[in-house]
């Protein structure tokens, strides 16, 4: 009698049965996956969307010698602020997000305006952010 070796075709079909369950499996926990990490990106958190902004500008604003070289409105709405050092931050309400430059570093925010004012005989920008119910008015005193 020959030797016979191989798989029979019942232990294929449940290799293939298997697999089958295994890759079922799979793709039910990566399709549970990817819907809460969607559901967790479209949720925005106002608090901490005003302190990654608020870190941003004030690390912007506590440079030494830093002046402000325009602020203001453009005519679609977008608040503006432009400092000596080139860097700008600009609200966009199309898309309610807060820019540094061309990089965006706060979403979901309703409004943010920025005005340059002189108090004490010392330059201070005044930021009034509103995310959410939340309104946040901050003044921040240039260096010198």
């Amino acid at each position: 009698m020959k030797s016979q070796k191989g798989i029979t075709l019942i232990s294929l079909t449940i290799y293939v049965i298997v697999m089958a369950a295994v890759i079922g499996v799979v793709a039910i926990i990566s399709t549970f996956f990817y819907s809460n990490m969607n559901d967790v990106n479209n949720t925005i958190n106002p608090i901490t969307e005003y302190t990654k902004f608020n870190t941003f500008f004030s690390d912007e604003v506590n440079h030494s010698n830093i002046k402000v070289l325009e602020c203001g409105t453009t005519s679609n709405g977008q608040n503006y602020i432009v400092f000596d050092n080139g860097v700008q931050y600009t609200y966009i309400p199309e898309n309610r997000g807060i820019y540094k430059n061309h990089v965006k570093i706060a979403k979901g925010v309703d409004n943010c305006t920025f005005a340059k004012n002189i108090k004490n005989g010392k330059v201070v920008v005044e930021v009034v952010f509103i995310a959410g119910n939340r309104t946040r008015e901050n003044t921040y005193t240039l260096k010198n």
